[in-house]
């Protein structure tokens, strides 16, 4: 019932905002946001503090509406089987659910057409969660993006050696943090054969990727560490640069 809930009002939210993938209003970037960390919205047991907007928003969020419009969305593929937002939009795809196959061709086809993504995947999510493992409300523990990450030549991998415990890494805040592997030419998933594969530059000893598809643009953060709640508001402070530095970078 929770799930319904949520749900539904976020369908109604991309009712109010429109379906289709229309060009954006001059001047205004439009943000969507498809995450299942509680960014959006509460982590709440029922639907009332889901909804409830008493408390302050995520700062990850007030950042957002900084650069821009930002809409929360749903779904990548709606009836029509197009991502909901404008072709030349921007998408933060932050540690989602596992993505349908509908959802993996929509998402391929609107970063080839112009779309920008910023894609924080994290293989060892450490963000608290007042939900325990197994619980549907819980975030999303281990990213599960196989299929379109090949089609963008990449691979996410993890080294269950390493230690736990926050440290900086190029002024990126991680922890338990994955690395992306090219895959070179021979990606796979969504499209038709013979469609090219984005080109890929690894940063950051793998850590990041800054990727082209087509007209489109992807930025790839191994690790969701940024987007945790720190204890310092210096921490805070150079969180909120950083993720307004990574929207700026896909401005270019």
């Amino acid at each position: 019932m929770w799930r319904r809930a949520a749900s539904l009002f976020a369908v109604a939210l991309l009712t109010a905002c429109g379906q289709g993938a229309a060009p954006r209003p001059q001047g205004e970037e439009v943000i969507g946001l498809y995450s299942s960390l509680p960014i959006a919205w509460n982590e709440s047991e029922d639907i009332k503090g889901l909804l409830a907007d008493d408390g302050a928003p995520h700062w990850a969020l007030e950042v957002l509406r900084a650069q821009g419009r930002v809409i929360p969305l749903d779904t990548l593929a709606n009836a029509q089987g197009v991502l909901p937002l404008p072709e030349n939009g921007v998408l933060v795809l932050a540690q989602p659910r596992p993505l349908t196959a509908h959802e993996n061709v929509a998402l391929d086809a609107w970063v080839r057409g112009g779309g920008r993504v910023l894609l924080v995947v994290d293989p060892m999510l450490t963000v608290h969660s007042r939900f325990g493992p197994g619980d549907p409300r819980r975030p999303q523990d281990i990213a599960m993006l196989s299929p379109i990450l090949a089609r963008w030549g990449l691979e996410l991998q993890f080294d269950d050696t390493q230690e736990a415990g926050e440290r900086l890494e190029g002024g990126i805040p991680v922890n338990l943090a994955g690395r992306f592997q090219p895959l070179g030419k021979s990606g796979g998933g969504s499209g038709k054969a013979g469609d090219a594969v984005a080109e890929c530059r690894i940063e950051a000893r793998g850590l990041l990727a800054d990727c082209v598809s087509g007209k489109g643009r992807i930025l790839a953060l191994a690790d969701a560490a940024v987007l945790e709640n720190p204890d310092e508001s210096a921490d805070l402070a150079a969180r909120q640069a950083l993720l307004a530095d990574f929207l700026h970078r896909l401005a270019k």
